[in-house]
């Protein structure tokens, strides 16, 4: 099957390559080159169009959805891990039979590099006071993982080849992950005993309230690989007030702007994700997808 016409209402991230191969898949093709201001707009972009493509940047809601009545395939250029965490409304979509498409662990090597490298200029000092005031390896670092998907599973790995204790808190026991000698434990347990806490979360999950703070403690580091807050704010807030440390890649990550120059707070305003491999990642599968539901095989 043919699309008459695909639209890309924002920049979607794709390699050279793969934007050429669109057009295996339309009569026609529109690469729009900046992020749109809303539903009126994207409905407008949209118009009589039969697919459309989005990254994580803009919101593609009912009210946009409504008024474009041709739409019969989504492709997510980001990360759909559920329905509550997505930028589109796919519930709407699929009453009415739009197909969403989405992808995942595209960028999750850059932000294993990014945990590794944050975490040893901060216990060696590199740049920086060491956390421990004398230089420290990684080696015996007792380290929680909040959430072991495939990120956290390759974070927890990447530590415990340095040779930290690697405890962890999921939805259930992970088989493998006690194979590996990785510790299952409940959320507070977890966040008393470690030294680091990493949270590797699905978009808008939040974990960490006001007794998951107090459990958490003084002297603590706390990271997020996520691409939004693990925490409510108001305790997060007092917490770091103390002798304690957050490490971040991304605004979005630490969830308030403000907080970028308070001096317990380290966040590189930058998505460690997103690497040169990792846009060919997601240049491949987006293809991959568009290629499945149309049944056009690109050679």
């Amino acid at each position: 099957m043919l699309f008459r016409k695909t639209v890309a209402i924002e920049p979607i991230s794709l390699i050279p390559e793969a934007e050429e191969q669109l057009h295996s898949f339309a009569k026609e093709v529109i690469l729009y080159p900046d992020i749109p201001g809303g539903d009126e707009e994207i409905a407008s972009r949209i118009g009589d169009a039969d697919a459309v493509l989005l990254s994580y940047t803009s919101l593609l809601t009912k009210e946009a959805l409504e008024k474009c009545p041709n739409v019969k395939y989504i492709g997510m250029a980001c990360s759909l891990y559920s329905p509550d965490s997505a930028n589109v409304d796919i519930r709407y979509a699929n009453s009415r039979g739009i197909t969403v498409t989405g992808i995942r662990d595209y960028g999750d090597e850059g932000v294993v590099e990014y945990v590794i490298s944050e975490l040893v200029r901060c216990l060696h000092g590199f740049g920086q006071t060491p956390w421990y005031n004398m230089p420290r390896e990684i080696t015996g670092l007792k380290v929680g993982i909040v959430g072991l998907g495939k990120l956290g599973g390759m974070i927890a790995d990447a530590l415990n080849f340095f040779g930290a204790e690697i405890s962890y808190f999921a939805r259930s026991e992970k088989e493998e992950a006690k194979v590996k000698g990785y510790q299952f434990l409940p959320l507070q347990q977890l966040l008393g005993k470690n030294e680091v806490i990493i949270c590797c979360l699905n978009k808008n999950t939040v974990l960490l309230h006001n007794h998951e703070f107090e459990a958490l403690g003084n002297k603590k580091i706390l990271m997020n690989t996520g691409l939004s807050p693990a925490w409510d704010e108001k305790p997060f807030f007092k917490w770091l007030e103390k002798d304690n440390l957050c490490l971040c890649d991304s605004t979005g990550a630490l969830g308030s702007e403000h907080l970028l120059k308070h001096p317990n707070v380290r966040c590189m305003e930058v998505s460690s994700g997103r690497t040169s491999q990792a846009f060919t990642r997601l240049s491949n599968k987006v293809i991959d997808n568009l290629s499945a539901f149309t049944g056009i095989k690109i050679q």
